[in-house]
């Protein structure tokens, strides 16, 4: 399994604007130019994170995009299930059931669920409650001192207004 990009660049703009945002947005612009990604694609990933209640929005040239709620209270799994949807990882087609199986399928399926579908179902669940109990707090406090130091020399050269910096 391989999640997309989007993914990882949606987590870091998520706490390059814990970091940076009080009341003021944060550009598309600017965030993508925080990691050298494209403004085009990257503004695609904030809309998903705005549809699904992660980020507000603010148009104009004064615009941008803040967090909606306290970084303590996202998670990496609402940003998975923002870009990638909440349904399952793994899905059964049963093959149990067919060739060979063919004319027993109807035993197969009455001595219960498939026991590959069970335990992917298990592990998938175990990884969605581990993204759970990360939030985007939890990731700021992780980011190492060089990042630090460099988005904050960002911030001063491009006089990016900004809330308190961490």
């Amino acid at each position: 399994m391989q999640l997309p990009k989007g993914v990882e660049w949606a987590a870091h703009c998520l706490v390059v604007l814990e970091r940076l945002t009080e009341d003021h947005p944060v550009a598309n612009s600017t965030l993508a130019e925080v990691y050298g990604l494209s403004p085009t694609y990257l503004n695609k990933h904030l809309q998903a994170l705005t549809r699904h209640g992660l980020l507000i929005s603010m148009p104009g040239s004064a615009g941008g995009f803040t967090l909606s709620r306290p970084a303590s209270e996202i998670t990496l799994a609402d940003v998975v299930e923002a870009l990638e949807g909440g349904g399952p990882i793994f899905r059964c087609t049963e093959i149990r059931c067919d060739g060979l199986f063919q004319p027993h399928s109807a035993e197969i399926r009455a001595s219960g669920s498939c026991a590959i579908a069970a335990a992917m179902w298990t592990a998938e669940q175990a990884w969605r409650h581990s993204l759970a109990a990360v939030s985007i707090t939890d990731l700021v406090q992780g980011v190492d001192a060089v990042s630090s130091k460099n988005l904050n020399e960002f911030v001063e050269n491009k006089n990016v207004k900004v809330g308190p910096i961490l």
